[in-house]
């Protein structure tokens, strides 16, 4: 530490200890991500089970079934026959369950049965073994359907089921995430040596961000034993540790390397970084994190996994971002602009585009705010025509062979695609007066208008206890007809008996009411306390409730465009998916959490550089032009990374990783662009001094600095040089 100089806060200490002892801070660092490596290697992640995952009575039905006993089914197939062009199907059929037959690791082969309006056949088989395993035996059944198809042109002929969509779908859509966190990492290391212009300048941020993640998937193997995890959660930390990790990194070290231009030495400008960018990552991660565990209010086991995935990631990037990197950059010091590109390398970007955008608005600034808050307005107006739906076949690539093989079935045989199971608990499910109930419930299925369908099967588990009832559902109105009136009328009647309905349609609609319901208490959550946190840090009433309200307005205009694009149709073709009745249900909550976590960003990290200059004696209006002056390349810089790795999720299969994809791209630029570098500074300059607003009774929030002192001896001037005092 030099002679005299006061180190403040908890980033620059830990900066100033982490350069002292750089050897033990690396060597830290790299014990931990080994050791949290180790650690999920020896204990494993606990995945949540299907019964953990879902909502309401379909939930408890499905514990009800899981505690019963039945006896594992194997894997179900289906293969529908269709007269598409006036071609007899009884010898393909015969051919087709011929040869079916004869098919390895097929069992129990049954008869076709004959669609309503006789233009479709439907045979239906099992896979032998274990049904979690089924996908690695089912390509020789699809092979069959292949050989059957090809000798009957005139037909259509295709598989669909639980296992062929496993390996199908799930395997196109596992290749699609492989492929994605493969060319996240090059995207991304592209951008920013274009950014930087120097290779280890470029690299530190990316080895940071993705040794983050791998420490925080290590960490949570042990966060699973007390939040059973799911697939997808490593992608959302993939997704989200390489935004934040880079993000922070890129903040830190261009400000260290600008006060290193600026004449500070090489310890005076790592001090000034970490007192400065240091401190902003610590309020944004925390921001971040608070954000993030509104998903904990969903109840969701999926957000649940979600919130603790990636409150991990982004606590472990702030670890990494505010002691491994002041030891390295300690230890590399002008070193890391090593290695050069020509022509791409500069000591200081002049960024002569946004200090001419900046200008204009601050001459207008009143015209500026009406056009930016008018293009925002027009690009979210399509979410007044929002609406939600459930993940379904609509979602896939309408180019996918088994999607259309399930449409037609669904079409065909609408009760074989998606049936609900009616879960009867009771005393004894073989009595006689289960018995005459259950031919009640198959009376008011016939007479339920085509609403529901049969034929009713019962399964009964071994004790005799618990009977699963499956019936057809023709639309989503018969599900409220099944659990309003049928179920109540027959089942419900058995005396101590329990009568639950689950099934796909069940599922759905009891997640979204679960949604529905805790939507205003995630919203007032992350709102509230993220208006805290900026009111805190910046002691100013105006300054939260502007950062609360522009973060929203980037929302908004996320979820118009994904009104816009996917539920009007608009690029559908480029994108390659089918435009649906709404988003997918869970989408609008989760960009929510993600949008406003990321976004505060670029908030806390432009309104410290405007607050260090008013701190400084600027007026409001310079400390605006000075603050976001000297950040728009680096925000830029971290978009473009951003909006990059995000645009590859729009590459995926599934419409709703495309939505996310989408959403998370435009939202991203959106904040980059018209939020910070055209309304921030317009609505900042009208308010003026109103921005530093803190009412008398809260004038007991805690100082915070913005600005670090100057050395002892010394003074800096308007362009931050360090001057000898007169």
């Amino acid at each position: 530490m030099t002679n005299g100089e006061h180190i403040k806060g908890i980033a620059a200490r830990a900066a100033v200890w982490s350069a002292r002892h750089r050897t033990l801070a690396i060597l830290g660092w790299i014990a931990f991500v080994v050791g949290a490596t180790i650690l999920s290697g020896q204990i494993g992640v606990r995945e949540a089970g299907y019964a953990d995952q879902g909502h309401g009575d379909s939930a408890r039905a499905d514990l009800i079934v899981e505690e019963a006993g039945f006896p594992e089914r194997p894997a179900g197939e289906m293969v529908i026959v269709q007269n598409r062009a006036g071609t007899d199907r009884a010898a393909a059929v015969a051919d087709l369950t011929r040869q079916l037959t004869a098919t390895a690791d097929v069992l129990d082969v049954q008869p076709a049965i004959e669609s309503a309006d006789q233009r479709s056949s439907l045979i239906t088989f099992s896979i032998a073994g274990d049904n979690d395993t089924a996908k690695e035996r089912v390509g020789a059944s699809l092979d069959t359907v292949a050989r059957v198809q090809a000798a009957h042109p005139g037909l259509y002929i295709a598989q669909g089921g639980d296992a062929s969509g496993d390996k199908l779908i799930g395997d196109d859509l596992n290749e699609g995430m492989h492929r994605l966190s493969m060319l996240s990492i090059p995207v991304t290391l592209g951008i920013l040596l274009v950014a930087f212009g120097a290779v280890v300048a470029a690299l530190l941020p990316v080895a940071l961000a993705v040794t983050a993640v791998i420490a925080a998937i290590g960490l949570l193997a042990a966060a699973s034993r007390l939040a059973p995890t799911v697939d997808a959660t490593m992608h959302v930390m993939l997704l989200v540790g390489l935004a934040v990790g880079v993000d922070y990194c890129l903040f830190y070290i261009r400000r260290e390397r600008d006060e290193r231009r600026n004449g500070a030495d090489p310890h005076r400008a790592l001090v000034i970084a970490a007192q400065t960018s240091g401190r902003s990552i610590w309020i944004s991660g925390l921001t971040v994190i608070v954000a993030m565990a509104g998903m904990f209010l969903t109840f969701d086991t999926t957000f649940t996994s979600f919130g603790v995935g990636t409150i991990l990631v982004v606590a472990t990037a702030v670890l990494g971002s505010l002691t491994v990197l002041p030891a390295l950059l300690s230890a590399l010091g002008d070193r890391v602009d090593a290695v050069k590109i020509p022509g791409m390398y500069r000591r200081r970007s002049d960024g002569r585009v946004w200090h001419a955008l900046l200008g204009a608005v601050l001459a207008k600034p009143l015209l500026s705010a009406v056009l930016a808050v008018g293009a925002l307005a027009v690009l979210a107006a399509p979410v007044l025509d929002l609406r939600t739906k459930a993940e379904g076949l609509e979602d896939l690539s309408p180019s996918a062979p088994i999607v259309q093989a399930y449409k037609a079935v669904n079409e065909a045989f609408p009760s074989k695609a998606s049936p609900a199971d009616v879960v009867v608990r009771a005393s004894s499910v073989q009595d006689a007066g289960f018995t005459r109930t259950r031919t009640a419930f198959e009376q008011a299925v016939q007479a339920s208008g085509g609403r529901l369908t049969g034929p009713v099967e019962v399964r009964v588990n071994p004790a005799g206890t618990v009977a699963i009832v499956s019936v057809g559902l023709a639309d989503a109105a018969a599900l409220t007809t099944l659990r309003q009136d049928v179920v109540p009328a027959t089942f419900g009647g058995l005396p101590g008996a329990t009568a639950l309905v689950t099934g796909e349609a069940a599922g759905n609609a009891d997640f979204n009411a679960r949604l529905e319901a805790s939507l205003p208490w995630v919203f007032g959550f992350v709102l509230g306390l993220a208006f805290l946190l900026l009111l805190v840090s910046f002691r100013s009433v105006v300054v939260a409730l502007t950062g609360v309200v522009l973060n929203l307005l980037s929302v908004a205009a996320a979820y118009g465009m994904l009104v816009f694009v996917f539920q009007y149709g608009h690029f559908a073709g480029l994108l390659d998916f089918q435009p649906s009745s709404g988003i997918t249900n869970w989408m609008p909550l989760f960009l929510f959490i993600i949008l406003f976590g990321l976004s505060m960003d670029y908030h806390v990290f432009v309104l410290s550089r405007i607050r260090e200059g008013h701190d400084r004696g600027l007026s409001t209006r310079d400390a605006v032009r000075e603050g976001i002056g000297r950040t728009a390349g680096v925000i830029t810089s971290a978009a473009v990374v951003m909006v990059a790795v995000f645009a590859l999720f729009a590459t995926l299969p599934l419409a709703s990783m495309k939505q996310v994809g989408i959403g998370l791209a435009a939202a991203v630029l959106l904040d980059a662009t018209i939020i910070r570098a055209v309304l921030l500074p317009a609505v900042m300059a009208l308010l003026g001094e109103r921005n530093w607003w803190l009412p008398r009774w809260l004038g007991w929030l805690p100082q915070v600095a913005h600005e670090p002192p100057p050395l002892p001896g010394t003074r800096t001037d308007d362009s931050r040089r360090l001057v000898p005092v007169p």
